[in-house]
């Protein structure tokens, strides 16, 4: 089969690569229906986190099983099924308690050794505890695949970013961040109840998607320009929540400093560039608490499900772009440099 591999920075390549096959009886192989280009990949793209040449990529994807082991009892052959980012056994105690990214038996799609996401099929470890079912209907609505999809990182990450820092009904949020993971925190904030929504980004095309999700304001600035400009939106307090999506050390000063004292910070970005610039003294004296991390999708994707089937969220409207799998490297190319907001693959 063909899939997407990585040689080096800004060096993606379409090979062939062997056909996954199930090898033990908790496995799964799932044939790739959909698949996209993470922002977090990008990072492996431009060489600042590292990757050995000829190792899979890619960690999103939604398909069909095509076999199981006989010890998988959750799915079948021919369901339609989403993977989060991240497998998990289901059944250890991190599991149980809704944290499968510390799963001692997990991992990430595309580790050495194991199936990128961006390729034609995939062989799921555990795959009941990882596989989500979907109808099956959904294999010819192209709009709401995409918003399944969506579920597998960006939507649960979102939401994950709004629950950390303790969106509530009524409450004023900021989003710092507009990509794919910052646009769906403002949905998870408005799905969530937040009575004002303040998305920081400079970008129309994006701030478009924001509104539609329900931003009520849009601070173009950065810096101490955007903390200026969202305490004056709030009356010189901040916001209850601020949701952390980029990863950097001013994106999350930024958020800290425009929290409102007794507010929290959710961030979801993934720390790269440095220090993660937490001021402890700024947070101790103003009562700003911060909680996030790596998203547990898995223990999200079934309530984020129920509202997309019942179109009252669409998550998809993050892709801008659609491309096969020969169009993939293209589709690195164009967003990293923000020619694409996030690039779906289609096979």
């Amino acid at each position: 089969m063909r899939a997407t591999v990585i040689h080096g920075p800004n060096d993606i390549r379409i090979e062939e690569v062997p056909d996954p096959v199930v090898q033990r009886p908790t496995d799964a192989v799932v044939r790739v229906l959909n698949a996209c280009i993470c922002g977090s990949d990008l990072w492996a793209y431009r060489g600042v986190a590292a990757r050995q040449p000829g190792q899979r990529i890619g960690h999103e994807f939604l398909g069909v099983v095509e076999e199981v082991g006989r010890e998988v009892a959750g799915v079948k052959a021919g369901d339609l099924v989403v993977a989060p980012f991240v497998w998990s056994d289901g059944v250890c105690d991190f599991c149980r308690e809704g944290l499968q990214t510390s799963c001692p038996h997990g991992g990430f799609w595309g580790e050495v050794g194991s199936d990128g996401g961006q390729g034609e099929a995939v062989r799921v470890p555990y795959a009941d505890g990882t596989l989500v079912k979907l109808p099956k209907e959904a294999v010819g609505d192209d709009k709401l695949l995409a918003s399944l999809l969506a579920l597998s990182d960006v939507m649960s990450t979102g939401h994950h970013a709004a629950v950390s820092a303790g969106v509530r009904s009524g409450a004023t949020v900021a989003v710092v961040g507009d990509g794919a993971v910052g646009l769906c925190g403002v949905l998870a904030a408005h799905r969530l109840g937040a009575g004002r929504i303040i998305a920081l980004g400079r970008h129309q095309a994006r701030t478009d998607i924001a509104r539609a999700f329900g931003a009520t304001d849009v601070v173009a600035e950065r810096g101490e320009a955007a903390i200026e400009a969202v305490r004056e939106l709030t009356n010189g307090q901040g916001a209850h929540a601020v949701l952390e999506a980029v990863g950097t050390e001013e994106s999350m000063r930024t958020a800290i400093s425009i929290t409102r004292d007794g507010g929290g910070v959710g961030y979801v970005g993934v720390p790269h560039g440095g220090s993660a610039g937490v001021d402890i003294g700024q947070m101790f004296n103003r009562n700003v608490s911060i909680g996030g991390g790596v998203a547990p999708a898995r223990a999200y994707i079934p309530e984020l499900l129920t509202d997309v089937l019942a179109g009252t969220i669409n998550p998809g409207l993050v892709f801008d772009r659609t491309v096969g799998l020969d169009g993939v490297p293209d589709g690195y190319r164009a967003m990293d440099d923000r020619s694409a907001l996030k690039v779906r693959i289609a096979f």
